[in-house]
């Protein structure tokens, strides 16, 4: 089973920067819809391993992925809307 593309986003990232910790994922993460459905556990669990400090998942993430990313990034999940102002520290 496929993992969403912010998985392979982020494994591009690591191996292009040799920096292998990631801080946050701030991204639409495309898991809206019925065919998307398939790869939402897999993309949590994936994105598990990663072990972000934050997770700010935004537009067409839907909402099914974003109550699971809710529940297992429980300290790291930030809901944001239009106008969400981040300040990294």
């Amino acid at each position: 089973m496929l993992s969403c593309g912010i998985i392979k986003t982020i494994r591009f990232a690591r191996q292009v920067t040799g920096i292998d910790k990631v801080y946050g994922v701030l991204e639409g993460l495309r898991l809206s819809g019925a065919f998307f459905e398939a790869v939402i556990d897999k993309t949590v669990a994936d994105l598990n391993k990663i072990r972000p400090e934050v997770v700010v998942p935004m537009h067409c993430t839907g909402w099914n992925a974003l109550k699971k990313l809710a529940d297992a990034f429980p300290d790291a999940f930030i809901i944001n809307s239009v106008g969400s102002k981040f300040v990294l520290t």
